[in-house]
């Protein structure tokens, strides 16, 4: 069989210690076959020598729209408050189109370039930035299409309820492109309010929920439960993810299972946002700084579908980044202290498969039919991926190639 392309020599991430690597054969965009020294010609060869392929990273969660804004946005010289929603407000009259898809895109690129295929973003929309920053983003899903399949969430940051024309905002842009509806309570006066809103408007527009939840220095208040509970009450398991969910980290072992096992129940999926959570938890206080961040490995082994994401890229909320994905899982296992191969493993999933799983993408992985998506990584399995923030080689989108990187070469004298 004449094939488009070949991967020679590369291993699987669920591949078992000392099996051989194997042969992947695409055609036509799709994986054609499977096997060990494939025959058959390919118009491009690519020689893994014995690494790590996987169908790329799953970013669930990033703002392209607000990021690289850091140098608009006021300093502030204090620790607490951060003021990380109030410096972005004071700046996004200034947001264009054509602004939001110049940042959008240098970000997304960088994200690509790191091994990203499929990509939810969150997008604000409300009376100070109005659509500016749904279209700008919103035109970069067909633009990236040869590199990236990329999902919109439309949310309200700064309140729904308490924040007249929002509503309105957001159902304009279910009706016009986003796929997700999406929430953030913490900065609403009346937070049940939005929450059960958002579900009408995910019924409507029959569209998945994900939800920024539950950021805070302690478990009062939960508003995960009331999620479990409305997610139950029609019928919405599987297509609701809630994010941060910092207040979780706050609780003792007992009761984090037992949210855990209400979230697993209801079909509630959660995702953490590793260096946002770090940089913006934990300012209550000037001693034995909490982590702020949620241990995911708990509640996957609770039956939790969880994943990891990159959130914001240079601006107030996280004035780092630089779109690896991996980095953010590999800092998740530090701060979580989860170091163990099994471990390990898990927080791969967290950024591959398990983040799939959550944007129910059902044709993810390396399989015989599905889509050619395959990332190359400088790591001989998954395990050792995570633990070297490995990075990414090559990158083919439906089996054209998209990113080439060289491994690093020393020069000896």
């Amino acid at each position: 069989m004449d094939f488009d392309l070949v991967l020679r020599d590369v291993r699987l991430a669920d591949s078992a210690p000392g099996r051989p690597s194997t042969d992947i054969g695409v055609k036509d965009g799709r994986i054609a076959a499977i096997t060990p020294a494939l025959a058959g010609s390919a118009r491009e060869e690519v020689q893994g020598h014995g690494r790590l392929v996987c169908s790329g990273f799953v970013d669930t969660h990033i703002h392209l729209d607000k990021a690289c804004i850091l140098g608009r946005c006021a300093h502030t010289t204090k620790r607490n408050p951060h003021l990380a929603m109030e410096r972005v407000s004071a700046v996004k009259h200034t947001f264009t189109v054509d602004d939001v898809m110049e940042r959008a895109s240098g970000t997304l690129e960088k994200c690509i370039g790191h091994g990203a295929t499929r990509m939810r973003t969150h997008v604000e929309v409300d009376p100070k930035v109005g659509l500016r920053g749904f279209e700008g983003v919103k035109a970069l899903v067909d633009r990236y299409r040869w590199a990236i399949d990329l999902e919109i969430c439309v949310m309200p940051q700064e309140g729904l309820t308490n924040n007249p024309g929002t509503d309105e905002l957001m159902v304009a842009a279910l009706k016009n492109g986003a796929t997700v509806v999406g929430a953030a309570p913490n900065y609403d006066t009346d937070r049940a309010a939005q929450i059960q809103r958002v579900f009408e408007m995910a019924r409507e527009f029959d569209v998945d929920i994900d939800m920024h939840l539950d950021s805070g220095a302690s478990a009062e208040e939960l508003d995960t439960l009331l999620v479990c509970d409305l997610t139950e009450k029609y019928k919405w398991g599987g297509r609701v993810a809630v994010g941060h969910v910092g207040k979780l980290s706050t609780m003792p072992q007992a009761d984090l299972d037992t949210v855990a096992r209400r979230m697993a129940d209801a079909g509630v999926a959660a995702t953490v946002l590793t260096a946002t959570d770090l940089y913006l938890g934990g300012r209550h206080t000037d001693r034995n700084v909490p982590r702020n961040v949620v241990d995911l490995n708990r509640l996957t082994e609770l039956g939790v579908t969880c994943s990891v994401g990159t959130n914001n890229v240079l601006n107030p909320f996280t004035p780092f980044g630089d779109g690896q994905l991996l980095r953010q899982v590999n800092m998740q296992g530090i701060v979580t202290q989860r170091g163990n191969d099994d471990e390990v493993k898990a927080l791969w999933d967290m950024t591959t498969s398990a983040a799939a799983r959550l944007m129910r993408q059902e044709d993810y992985g390396i399989a015989v039919g599905h889509p050619a998506d395959l990332v190359v990584l400088d790591a001989p399995d998954a395990i050792m991926a995570v633990r070297t923030v490995a990075p990414v080689l090559a990158a083919f989108k439906r089996g054209r190639r998209t990113v080439t990187r060289e491994p690093v070469r020393l020069h000896k004298p």
